[in-house]
């Protein structure tokens, strides 16, 4: 699949696909939990469909993407000190995967549980990825960063559809025997739980640490993270065009995660979708994100970051905007198809570019810095859908059209951004506390 001259010295192909293999184990969190299932139970099933469900729903999500914004920055700077990246990896791995098994005991009217579990196994899950994402530039040379990164997203999609696939043939099978959401979704939390902790296996088993300790390793705490969160962004400053690329990731993120929190709210509010054509349509969405994900990670490395990136959020744009105008199922099934393309080519685009910029001492704490940005834009993005459609008075084709402007701003932040500039940048001897 790759050349081996797209390796680093020393790496291993078994070590790529172990890699990968993390994107396969924990999407299926994301498109279970987050997305597909989960949500709706404990909006419908464990709050009754109260009126603040949804509203309660989206703040526990909004306090882990807080937990990781203030800790993960200091988290990468204690791995990269102490070559501990795999460690700390395994750590957050089995943590995730124990609260998520846990989500089965959650029940109708427990929705103190629902959230405190939400809020735990969503905080976990964001550090493993951010972790894994800071593995890549210790695998890939820089000019095959791209098709590497885009194999692991596309990995990563083929995850989530045979976990939902597992999920859904379950959900289907105890309903023809007549049970009850709140007995077949705790089912679904057990096996997403054993496909995300067999997968993460493979990943501990294959791939190595290849990081240097680092002398004086502090012991990390709340208040040296959050130091390390402040001197990460005081450090981070010199490197210009990784800060304007953080930037553009808050803007567009912050439409991507309105994608994948609404879609299925979109689809079935304003569309008419019935909830087996939604669970239809993650599928389509999922597929597409992998064809897009897998192709755009090869084409990224021939035509350049950059312009793959430009190219996605284009698509995005045109997404909103068929989404808002589009009156029928069969014109927003274009919408989604384009938007599962997008969805997997700008993600990994992101990553790939993030990775060419860092400096390789530094991987874990500036990919903590770059999970800050994401999580921000998964709290704004959200937040902003909701109140525009509040303010519109429902009217949920406008929030979708506004979303539109996130991915121009996105497109705009990111003109001034030289990637070879901050390549070489990254490459030079890492800046001392207080330059800048």
């Amino acid at each position: 699949m790759f050349s081996r001259e797209a390796l680093n010295p020393g790496v291993l192909w078994r070590e790529v696909f172990g890699w990968a293999m993390y994107d396969f184990a924990n999407s299926g969190y994301t498109t279970v939990v987050i997305t597909a299932v989960f949500a709706a139970y404990f909006v419908g099933g464990v709050a009754d469909g109260a009126a603040w469900a949804t509203l309660a729903w989206t703040a526990g999500l909004s306090v882990s993407y807080a937990i990781v914004m203030l800790t993960m920055p200091g988290l990468g700077a204690w791995a990269d000190r102490t070559a501990g990246k795999k460690r700390l990896l395994v750590l957050v791995t089995v943590a995730c995967v124990l609260s998520t098994a846990a989500l089965a005991w959650v029940g109708p009217g427990q929705v103190a549980l629902g959230l405190l579990l939400l809020v735990v196994s969503n905080t976990f899950f964001s550090y493993g990825e951010s972790l894994t994402a800071s593995f890549l530039p210790e695998l890939a040379k820089p000019h095959a960063m791209g098709r590497v990164s885009g194999w692991g997203w596309a990995m990563g999609y083929v995850g989530g559809m045979l976990t939902l696939g597992a999920c859904l043939a379950y959900v289907l099978a105890a309903q023809a025997h007549g049970e009850t959401g709140s007995q077949f979704v705790p089912v679904t939390m057990v096996i997403t739980a054993l496909v995300y902790g067999a997968a993460a296996c493979v990943t501990f088993s294959l791939m190595r640490e290849h990081a240097v300790p680092q002398p004086n390793a502090p012991v990390l705490g709340m208040l040296q993270s959050l130091r390390g969160l402040q001197k990460t962004f005081r450090d981070a400053r010199p490197y210009e065009d990784f800060t304007r690329l953080m930037a553009c990731a808050v803007a567009y993120q912050g439409g991507v995660a309105v994608a994948i929190s609404l879609a299925a709210i979109y689809a079935e509010q304003v569309i008419g979708f019935q909830p087996q054509e939604t669970m239809v349509l993650i599928f389509v969405l999922n597929l597409a994100a992998f064809v897009g994900a897998f192709i755009f990670g090869y084409a990224q490395d021939k035509i350049g970051h950059k312009l793959a990136l430009s190219l996605t959020l284009l698509g995005w744009i045109l997404t909103c905007v068929i989404a808002a105008l589009s009156s029928t199922k069969e014109v927003f099934w274009w919408a989604a198809a384009i938007a599962g393309v997008c969805m997997g080519s700008s993600q990994s685009s992101g990553r790939a570019m993030a990775g060419l910029m860092i400096p390789s001492a530094r991987l874990g704490e500036f990919f903590g810095l770059w999970t800050f940005a994401i999580r921000l834009a998964s709290i704004l993005g959200p937040l902003s859908y909701g109140l525009i459609t509040w303010l519109s008075g429902g009217n949920q084709r406008i929030a979708i059209g506004s979303t539109s402007l996130l991915f121009v701003l996105g497109l705009v932040l990111l003109m001034p951004v030289n990637v070879e500039r901050g390549r070489r940048m990254a490459q030079e001897p890492v800046q001392v506390r207080g330059q800048g």
